[in-house]
């Protein structure tokens, strides 16, 4: 039997453009916390490193979307080039701001600038569209991209912390930048594999966000969003709680690597059931794993729970955007794939915020009770919604009457 991943390989510039995307989309993870590392150690105040932190997050989950609009209706190049020159300006400016001890406002200011950052995971997606739309393989490649978001938030957190602990405050910042700087650059020279740009008729000239299905979708994955925050702090708390405060990092991993290697699997599987039915059934694995993590007292039987607990994450994303590919008019995919991406982004910031609070207010153990909590709503979300997500694949004329606004 053949290896799919080295079918999709085969296409031309796909290893090109999927090396490059990689490392362009390493800020995705390396920023946020790099943010934090580096303030808290120049400046001595968390709470001032988390508000430039949240503010670089939030504005870039509500700015992405329209850059990736503006994507879909002049092209990649176009957009992602000047767009990427006014976050790697502004995220220097910040790095400098914190080594020179510039006035607070200029964090902020530069942390808002920072956020034009284009969503490049949406437009390493769209190329493998390109390529493999309508065909089996774009499972296995939105399978690959699923398992590199998960490699991005594994390792991109991890060095830029490292190199801030263990060079100086502004050494994660700094990697983070050149790997935004000299990926994209490498990623739009690449014009080969690059989208072409889809006429825009009067059907789907709007949003994307106003399709029923990229609404489903959302905001089902902004509640899957929270339960990985959750997860994180609540596991964070319970270690501390346990005594060992080290051992965070491993259940983490762990958690990862569940979703990782269930992802490849099923990105090398052809299955033939529908995908909104797909996308309930991850879901609902998720929902129903979150109930172990409530009795997991030590750290042998946290590990084990965060690790069952992860196995349907990749399923869900790779449903979720497989979906999308469907039911979103060629036009608007990019921005379309960016709001899903925004969903996930916003839980996690709306779910670390309300697991803290539980654990501050009831205990590092009910701070599951969030996840709990969020998986059922996304599970209901998803189920709620499977009638509008079963619409025929996405053709032109399917997709022009799709882009009508929902009511």
């Amino acid at each position: 039997m053949p290896n799919p991943y080295r079918e999709i390989f085969k296409a031309k510039g796909a290893k090109g453009f999927a090396a490059a995307g990689f490392v362009a989309r390493l800020p995705i993870a390396m920023a946020p916390i790099g943010i934090v590392a580096m303030l808290s150690q120049t400046y001595g105040e968390y709470w001032l490193a988390g508000a430039v932190s949240a503010t670089f997050a939030l504005a870039n989950a509500f700015v992405a979307p329209q850059v990736s609009r503006l994507v879909d209706r002049l092209g990649q190049s176009r957009i992602v080039v000047p767009t990427t020159v006014i976050s790697v300006i502004a995220f220097v400016v910040l790095i400098a701001a914190a080594n020179q001890d510039w006035p607070i406002w200029t964090l902020f200011v530069s942390a808002l600038l920072a956020a034009a950052m284009p969503s490049i995971p949406a437009m390493v997606r769209a190329r493998w569209t390109e390529i493999f739309r309508d065909r089996p393989e774009m499972n296995t490649a939105f399978a690959f991209e699923s398992a590199a978001d998960e490699l991005v938030y594994i390792a991109g957190a991890s060095l830029s912390v490292g190199l801030s602990v263990a060079l100086f405050p502004e050494a994660g910042m700094l990697a983070s930048t050149l790997f935004l700087a000299f990926g994209s650059t490498a990623f739009i020279l690449q014009r080969s594999t690059e989208p072409h740009v889809r006429l825009v008729d009067r059907g789907s000239s709007g949003s994307a966000i106003r399709l029923r299905p990229v609404q489903i979708i959302t905001l089902a994955l902004i509640f899957i969003g929270a339960t990985f925050a959750t997860t994180e702090v609540s596991t964070v708390a319970i270690t501390k709680e346990l005594g060992q405060p080290s051992a965070a990092s491993l259940v983490i991993g762990v958690y990862a690597l569940g979703s990782f290697v269930v992802g490849i699997v099923i990105g090398a599987l052809n299955l033939k059931v529908p995908l909104q039915i797909q996308l309930a059934i991850a879901v609902a694995i998720i929902a129903l794993t979150t109930l172990p993590l409530l009795v997991a007292d030590t750290v042998p039987l946290l590990a084990l729970a965060v690790f069952v607990s992860g196995v349907a994450i990749s399923p869900t994303f790779i449903t979720a955007f497989g979906l999308i590919e469907r039911r979103v008019p060629e036009a608007m995919l990019t921005e379309g794939v960016t709001w899903v991406m925004t969903g996930i982004g916003i839980g996690m910031a709306l779910g670390s915020f309300a697991a803290g609070w539980v654990v501050d207010a009831f205990g590092a153990q009910n701070g599951f009770l969030v996840s709990v909590a969020a998986g059922t709503i996304a599970l209901a979300i998803v189920l709620a919604g499977q009638r509008s997500l079963a619409t025929p694949d996405c053709d032109t004329s399917a997709c022009d009457a799709a882009a009508v606004p929902a009511e």
